[in-house]
């Protein structure tokens, strides 16, 4: 059987690593989090105390200490799922809190960070069979994808499922502090000067404001099968 990249871009809390797990699961592909990596950068910035209280990032600094880290996907036998890990450390439960929310967009507009993990990112997918989501994937990654996908939802129905989830998670947040910060990541991510978010021209836009996830992922695994039917043909 013929193995394709599966790239999926779009805005945050979108539901793009939910999808982009399941397809990957159910076609037997890889999955790659871009944007827990950018996370786990964004919480190791925090604990070397580059991001100031008024999140300003020590873009410098942070550039200088690249070099010295280590980022991993190691499996999860309890979840079935794969954590990340920064150096050495289970940092899964810790780069999804509001605090790493709040500063991820600046660090990952700085362009040394940006180099290093597209490049570890195109290592991974060299083979094909993966699936990737994050920011950039369609754009700057894989530019040559055979599948790409842009998701997209109102902010308001984005900032209401990402609440419910912090809430879930035991986070102390209100509805007008998520959406102030889907708000300003939208904006980060969209106008940064390197790998700005935005559509590839060849890509497809699934817009889920109103879609359930079953529906969702019926789509989506419906345009995976069908790249994949012409590759093998």
């Amino acid at each position: 059987m013929g193995k394709i990249t599966i790239a999926i871009d779009g805005f945050s809390s979108t539901g793009k690593s939910t999808i982009a797990k399941r397809l990957a699961a159910s076609l037997g592909y890889i999955y790659v989090d871009t944007g827990a990596m950018y996370r786990a950068v964004t919480l190791f910035a925090l604990n070397e105390g580059l991001i100031d209280t008024d999140g300003k990032v020590d873009a410098k600094g942070l550039t200088s200490k690249l070099a010295s880290l280590l980022l991993e996907f190691v499996p999860n036998e309890d979840s079935g799922k794969s954590d990340m890990y920064l150096n050495g450390q289970n940092v899964e439960k810790e780069i999804r809190s509001m605090h790493v929310s709040r500063n991820v967009s600046k660090v990952s507009a700085i362009k040394e960070v940006r180099e290093m993990l597209v490049k570890i990112q195109q290592e991974m997918g060299q083979h094909k069979g993966i699936v990737m989501d994050g920011r950039d994937i369609g754009t700057v990654v894989f530019p040559k994808a055979e599948l790409k996908l842009f998701m997209t939802a109102s902010p308001e129905k984005r900032a209401a499922r990402r609440y419910k989830e912090l809430l879930e998670k035991g986070e102390e947040v209100t509805y007008a502090e998520v959406l102030k910060n889907v708000e300003e990541r939208d904006r980060i991510d969209s106008t940064r000067s390197v790998s700005p978010l935005k559509k590839a021209k060849d890509a497809i836009e699934f817009d889920n404001s109103d879609m359930g996830l079953e529906e969702q992922f019926e789509r989506v695994y419906d345009f995976a099968q069908r790249v994949i039917e012409k590759v093998e043909v």
